[in-house]
């Protein structure tokens, strides 16, 4: 099991089939083992569940993998709440083999109060943090960033170090990205499915899964 991939035995009543999915973590081989164990009930055979299940790619921004043959790992989630990015950044770290790097930030005109909470999680979790935007609505964008970034130096974390605030998102994307190395994670948090982000009363297409493959082929280009 790694941020790639799935890979386990399934034992079944007459039969032994190996499993290899895209979906990650191990609540996911839970789905898979309620998955297999229906369609088996129901008289499909083995080889054919496992060609079904090596097919799902899972939920729209929900642990959503992004691989444009880069050598580090690119998880697109939705975790936009103190527990949500606990959960996802918990999974992750045992199946990276390099550092865990988190994009992440903080929505505007909603729980303030969350805001340096976020910052401690991802600065104890992740071994680097880019603080960035999302959704600040009419809210100063800096003054979030920095209501997060007195969460990751609660916990001992200096900016620059270990930690950056980009406001924009497609530059904290791709500044991430630049620092990542074989073996790393990189996940980028809060914006999941969506397709759109709010600066000031303007709502703007965005989509983190675009953006992130963008930014790959134009590092993947320059390497």
């Amino acid at each position: 099991m790694d941020a790639q991939r799935t890979r386990f035995r399934a034992i079944l009543p007459n039969a032994e089939v190996a499993i290899e999915t895209q979906l990650v973590g191990r609540f996911n081989v839970s789905n898979c083992l309620a998955a297999i164990a229906t369609a088996y009930s129901q008289g499909v055979a083995p080889e054919m569940i496992a060609r079904g299940l090596a097919r799902v790619a899972g939920v729209t921004g929900r642990m959503e993998r992004i691989d444009e043959g880069q050598p580090f790992s690119v998880i697109v989630d939705y975790a936009h709440t103190p527990d949500s990015l606990t959960k996802v950044l918990a999974i992750l770290r045992p199946l990276t083999a390099g550092n865990l790097l988190v994009v992440f930030g903080s929505a505007g005109e909603r729980d303030v109060q969350k805001r340096p909470i976020m910052g401690e999680i991802a600065a104890q979790m992740a071994d680097f943090c880019v603080i960035t935007d999302e959704d600040p609505r009419e809210e100063d964008r800096v003054q979030i960033l920095r209501e997060i970034a007195r969460g990751c130096e609660a916990a001992g974390k200096r900016e620059g170090r270990d930690f950056l605030c980009i406001a924009d998102r497609t530059q904290a994307i791709a500044a991430a990205f630049a620092r990542a190395r074989a073996g790393d994670t990189i996940l980028l948090a809060g914006k999941g499915h969506e397709q759109s982000i709010i600066i000031g009363g303007e709502k703007i297409p965005w989509d983190d899964r675009r953006v992130a493959r963008e930014q790959l082929r134009l590092l993947l280009d320059y390497r």
